[in-house]
């Protein structure tokens, strides 16, 4: 198991990941894509002879450098990286000097104290953003290190490797963050100087409060500095690819359009649409409760060269494009991106939890975020019993569901949901809007497109049906976090005046409408459904647009380069503002309906966006 940067040696198959997914393969020569449906691995060209596979040219290329920095990030093999690239510079007989930065990390102990203030409660799933910086990791002694000539190779491995300050190229590991928690839950990584690893639930707070917060910061002060991007998320091989042309190639999809990899994972009330419907998912899966269409900080993004795939992490491309990304609202939202498109599939499964989310003041206050989890729900697909919990009841007494919450919580007792919340009958294309602090539910038999800020994580779940998660046990109640912040106010006939999204024609022609899907006024973005039988142009007016055929079969989209990318239904797909305008052709039969989530062009937060600096 990983102690601190390291990995037992060769973990046995089946053993070094968790998951009933099958990995990204390095070559998409290796599996079969679908035709003319979802694709689960998106790729985007590179041109020729830019990524390279295996340890021996990376090893050779090392060589010819004589002293190079590997960095990287939490979840690496890092013992095992060494190892393999030591056994190519052995058959060629090269001596090298290894620098090892977990070596110089502090105590577990002294760590512990570091990053325990940013932890939260034992049993909550929350913390604090932190405010630490990857140097605070280490012992001073660390960022003054000699190399030694008597080698003909120094190499400075681990995170935090680049903190040594030599003007040597780097070389950054990257990897999925799907991958970090399927290593995670086999028991085979750690946290960020952690002496071994602890429960997933534990182990999962500390990487989205402490280390991946502190690695992304570390991974934008050395962008500029790194030299080569090695994709590591496969147990003895890896692909990689030169800073330069990576560049490039995010240059070039920042100002046409992209898709990022989505990923999928089971749940207590997961139902099986996705897992029926999309070609390559594991159809012995419990269910699949969720999918990760478009929630950036855990996406990564896939290129293509000789057929050899590379993926990086999102965060490579606003670090380097966001401006072309977002436009006119990159002042605003700097690197980080605002929209999130996942689904949650109900379909012959369960009910969610009844739960609101906190309020742009308490996230803030409370766990450090920039934005809050305001929320929609687009039914996608449905059966005729579908229903979405929504607002209060008119007679709503906030002090009897209180009580009626915690009975149920203690004593174990069922509740009529129904006697405090509303539910409403769903039908494909209604949207639900749920701004922060409102009270709600997804019903069963539901396939919902959830578009959203980006906040993914702080759910206060107040009634989960007395169900237990996959695991056997009690799902957290978080009772008190959601009474400091529900709207009791949205009740009664205002749920279906304000939460319940009214359509309207506002742009047609002889074979297209453009249909506006009005949002709260305390969302930051808006929803519009592009309709046509035949195609239909739109411009970006310097707007990042998100997408998905939501009714038809396929459809093409032409750049105003005129490159042509097809796309099929229930997949996300992203036009950068800086593509100017696209046109999307009906290949499909019937109409085509296309939803288009972008940020609203007045955008007033209370406080500035906190975002990660270039």
């Amino acid at each position: 198991m990983e102690v601190k940067n390291n990995v037992q040696e060769s973990p046995s198959i089946n053993k070094w990941r968790k998951s009933g997914e099958r990995i990204l393969p390095e070559n998409i020569d290796r599996f079969d894509l679908p035709k003319n449906s979802y694709n689960l691995y998106p790729v985007h060209a590179l041109g020729n002879n830019k990524i390279f596979n295996g340890y021996p040219s990376l090893a050779s290329w090392i060589i010819e450098k004589k002293t190079v920095i590997i960095d990287g990030y939490i979840g690496v093999f890092w013992q095992q990286t060494e190892s393999f690239l030591q056994q190519e510079f052995t058959k060629r007989n090269v001596k090298v000097n290894w620098i090892r930065s977990s070596e110089y990390l502090k105590s577990t102990d002294e760590l512990s104290q570091l990053v325990n203030p940013f932890l939260g409660e034992n049993k909550s799933v929350w913390g604090k953003k932190t405010t630490l910086k990857l140097e605070d990791f280490f012992d001073d002694s660390f960022f003054n290190i000699p190399t030694d000539d008597q080698y003909e190779v120094n190499i400075i491995i681990g995170m935090g490797a680049a903190l040594i300050n030599r003007d040597a190229p780097i070389i950054y590991l990257d990897i999925p963050k799907n991958e970090i928690q399927y290593r995670m839950r086999a028991n085979r990584v750690a946290n960020l100087g952690a002496d071994k690893p602890t429960s997933a639930a534990e182990m999962y707070k500390r990487f989205y409060f402490v280390d991946w917060v502190v690695l992304n910061a570390h991974k934008a002060q050395i962008l500029d500095r790194i030299s080569v991007v090695a994709d590591m998320q496969r147990q003895s091989s890896m692909n990689w690819v030169s800073a330069k042309d990576l560049k490039k190639g995010l240059k070039q999809i920042s100002q046409s359009l992209f898709r990022v990899r989505p990923w999928f994972e089971a749940g207590a009330w997961g139902g099986h649409w996705l897992q029926e419907n999309i070609e390559g998912l594991n159809k012995n899966e419990v269910n699949y409760a969720w999918s990760f269409e478009l929630i950036v900080p855990e996406n990564g993004i896939v290129f293509e060269s000789d057929g050899y795939l590379l993926e990086v992490a999102f965060d490579f491309l606003m670090l380097t494009e966001n401006e072309s990304v977002l436009g006119k609202h990159a002042p605003i939202f700097g690197t980080e991106f605002p929209i999130r498109f996942d689904f949650l599939d109900t379909m012959d499964g369960g009910n969610l939890s009844v739960q609101c989310h906190p309020s742009l003041k308490y996230i803030r206050e409370e766990f450090g975020e920039s934005i809050t989890q305001d929320e929609t729900y687009y039914i996608l697909e449905c059966k005729e019993d579908a229903k979405v919990y929504l607002g209060f009841q008119e007679d709503i007494e906030p002090a009897d569901f209180n009580k009626a919450l915690t009975d149920s919580q203690q004593l174990s007792r069922e509740i009529d949901i129904e006697k405090y919340v509303q539910v409403h009958n769903a039908k494909k294309h209604d949207l639900f809007l749920i701004p922060n602090s409102t009270v709600h539910s997804a019903g069963a038999n539901n396939l919902v497109l959830e578009i959203s800020a980006t906040p993914y994580i702080f759910t206060f779940k107040m009634y989960d049906w007395l169900r237990l998660g996959l695991d056997g046990q009690p799902r957290p109640i978080n009772i008190e976090h959601a009474f400091k912040n529900l709207n009791f106010n949205r009740k009664g006939n205002i749920v279906t005046q304000e939460l319940i999204s009214k359509p309207s024609v506002i742009e047609k022609g002889s074979d297209w409408e453009l249909i506006h899907l009005p949002t709260h006024q305390e969302h930051f973005y808006d929803v519009h459904r592009l309709e046509f039988d035949t195609e239909i142009t739109v411009k970006t007016n310097d707007v990042c647009h998100i997408l998905m055929l939501v009714e038809g079969t396929a459809i093409k989209v032409k750049n105003s380069d005129g490159q042509l990318t097809d796309f099929h239904y229930a997949e996300t797909f992203v036009i950068p503002a800086a593509a100017g305008s696209y046109t999307l052709i009906n290949t499909g039969a019937g109409r085509a309906k296309v939803i288009k989530a972008f940020v609203k062009d007045e955008v007033n937060f209370d406080a500035p966006i906190m975002h990660t600096e270039k």
